[in-house]
């Protein structure tokens, strides 16, 4: 009897999830190959949405897909990737139940994502909370609602108007989706709170950068910076925060603004376990070949954020940490992994880019497909179009809840299922919630 071959995936994001699903197409139907799959959770996050679960648009279900639905004929092994032996050829993990266990491998695709980006910035990792998981967007959506709920029930002014200040800090896309869509959350609330008739609620969007999205054509930047400044959130380009506390935030201008709400969306950094390897990486991401091979390891592949794969478009350069290159990488490296076992040749990657979409609430967007600037509802209209078109499942139940947003507007109650705690800034992990002890839940 020959010995099945197996082919491990680290990671269920973006770049795992489409490597998975190109290699069972790949892969004829009795190749004898095993394919496994190994992530913390049983589903894949479709990470672009995640604003909207923060702001009570979308039921939080609606972005996480099952992955064994979504992958049949793909083992699922649920845990966190600890270390990887490459003279082994061995992946140790840990489960859900906190069980050290390891599974072994022919072919090894290495697509662990990324975690939030730190700075060293005193109170920060202590005060504020990142947007990469389900977790963390429950919990600041139950965080706004309660410190507007606290606002209403104090008759201290100043403490009103600390809860009733939220600090977004990073003006790439996640963090200019979170300020541009968070006023009409916080507004939606507010009006349901007679108390709070008269209350100022401040938005502040902080980035060191000269520009909101600063990666984009200057006429959506401005686009952009437009809907946040007519929506009253104050825009500080430039400025940053240089302390965070119980009572507020420090900026690097030297104002003092009380609040009890700190939003990171700095950026994200590879994931630990790719410094782990021992591999040459280039600023944290693992070094590869344009074909996503690892050089010297023939059977290692990687993809996505955790690589520094080049850029055949823009020669020195690497591919951008964004999903649209994690979504094509995964499915070359599917198609590679497949070539390497004899099914089909090997290629190299080259993506242009095809443009970008900000959703930035209400009727208001910003995009450019194939590179044609648009904003209002032109862009809207193709900012959930090309959602609806990226996801891998649940399309209908989301268009039935953007519908249901426009037709009864927003629940705006508090669930509690998640503390503050329990989502730390400084996690490899941030897609599980962290219970005391330090078990994941």
């Amino acid at each position: 009897m020959s010995r099945t071959t197996r082919i491990v995936i680290v990671g269920g994001g973006f770049a795992g999830f489409h490597a998975a699903r190109s290699l069972t197409r790949a892969l004829p139907p009795h190749s004898g190959t095993e394919i496994v799959l190994v992530n913390p959770t049983d589903y894949f996050l479709y990470l672009p949405l995640l604003p909207e679960v923060a702001t009570a648009i979308l039921d939080p279900r609606r972005l996480t897909v099952p992955l064994p639905a979504a992958l049949p004929g793909v083992r699922l092994a649920l845990g966190d990737v600890r270390s990887v032996s490459l003279e082994e050829h061995r992946i140790s993990y840990t489960d859900p139940e906190g069980r050290n266990r390891s599974l072994g491998y022919d072919r090894l695709v290495l697509a662990a994502g990324s975690v939030n980006k730190l700075m060293p910035i005193p109170g920060v990792a202590e005060h504020a909370h990142g947007f990469r998981g389900v977790a963390e967007a429950l919990y600041l959506r139950d965080h706004i609602i309660r410190q507007l709920e606290l606002a209403a029930s104090t008759d201290d002014a100043d403490e009103r108007d600390a809860r009733c200040t939220f600090v977004v800090v990073g003006a790439g896309y996640t963090g200019t989706e979170v300020a541009a869509q968070g006023p009409l959350f916080t507004a939606a609330i507010a009006d349901r709170h007679r108390e709070l008739q008269d209350q100022k609620v401040r938005w502040l969007l902080l980035d060191l950068a000269p520009k909101v999205l600063p990666e984009l054509d200057p006429r959506l930047s401005r686009a952009a910076d437009r809907v946040l400044r007519q929506r009253g959130v104050e825009v500080r380009m430039g400025t940053s925060v240089q302390e965070a506390t119980t009572e507020g935030v420090r900026l690097t201008d030297g104002e003092f603004v009380p609040t009890r709400s700190l939003i990171w969306c700095v950026g994200v950094r590879p994931d630990p376990l790719i410094e782990e390897t021992g591999l040459p990486t280039e600023k944290g991401r693992l070094v590869v070949e344009p074909t996503l091979v690892v050089p010297g390891h023939p059977d290692v592949f990687a993809c996505g954020d955790a690589a520094a794969v080049p850029d055949l478009t823009r020669p020195g350069a690497v591919t951008a940490m964004t999903a649209q290159h994690a979504t094509r990488q995964g499915t070359l490296a599917g198609r590679n992994v497949a070539a390497s076992l004899g099914y089909g040749s090997i290629r190299r990657y080259k993506h242009h880019d095809l443009g970008f979409v900000v959703d930035l609430g209400g009727t208001q967007a910003a995009a450019n497909p194939l590179h044609i600037p648009l904003s209002g509802w032109p862009a809207k209209v193709v900012t959930r179009g090309y959602h609806l078109m990226a996801m891998p499942g649940n399309r209908i139940r989301t268009a039935i809840d953007w519908i249901l947003d426009v037709a009864v507007g927003r629940q705006s109650v508090q669930l509690g299922l998640v503390r503050s705690a329990a989502v730390p800034l400084d996690t490899a992990s941030p897609e599980l919630s962290r219970q005391p002890g330090g078990d994941s839940g």
